[in-house]
C-alpha cells in the first residue's frame, strides 16, 4: 500500500496553475493519475489532442470545466464525470470565473501515439505527432517530419 497527499507532489505548471502527476509516486503501473487546479482561461492540455491506446475520464472536483471534441461542447460541473475512448479528440478549459480542480485518469498508463489536431502547413495533413521531451513538447507531422514552430 502507498499513499501520497496533494502537498507531497511537486507542482509541475504547463497549462494549468496547478499540474500534479502521481503516477509516479505512486508507482501506478496500468494508470496514469494527475491532479489539476485551473485559474480563469487555464487549459489542461495544450488544446485539441487524442491518446491513440489510452481512454480518459476526468472528474470535476470543483467548478465547471469545458471540454471540447472535433464536434462538440460540454461543460462538466463539480460532482461530474466525462470519459473520451482512445482516439477521440478532446480538450479541457476552465472558461469561467472561479477555480476548477479536476482529477484526470488516463488507461493504460502508456497512452501510445498523442495526435494534435493541427493540420500540416507543408503537406496538409490532418494532425502532428506530439512528443513531451526536457524542452516541452515538440510536434511533428507523420507523413513528411515537418516540425512547426510553437
Amino acid at each position: 500500500m502507498q499513499k501520497v497527499t496533494l502537498d507531497d507532489l511537486e507542482n509541475d505548471p504547463f497549462h494549468a496553475d496547478v499540474t500534479k502527476h502521481a503516477t509516479e509516486p505512486l508507482n501506478l503501473n496500468s494508470l496514469a493519475l494527475n491532479y489539476f487546479e485551473l485559474e480563469p482561461g487555464d487549459e489542461l492540455s495544450g488544446g485539441l489532442h487524442t491518446h491513440m491506446n489510452q481512454e480518459e475520464v476526468f472528474y470535476v472536483v470543483e467548478g465547471t470545466a469545458t471540454f471540447h471534441t472535433k464536434g462538440d461542447e460540454m461543460t462538466v460541473e463539480a460532482g461530474e464525470i466525462v470519459r473520451f475512448a482512445p482516439g477521440e479528440y478532446q480538450s479541457g478549459k476552465n472558461e469561467g470565473e472561479q477555480r476548477v480542480r479536476v482529477i484526470a485518469l488516463g488507461a493504460p498508463q502508456d497512452a501510445g501515439e498523442t495526435r494534435v489536431a493541427a493540420p500540416c502547413q507543408e503537406c496538409g495533413a490532418d494532425y502532428h505527432v506530439a512528443e513531451a521531451g526536457d524542452d516541452g513538447i515538440s510536434l511533428s507531422c507523420p507523413d513528411c517530419g515537418n516540425e512547426p514552430e510553437q
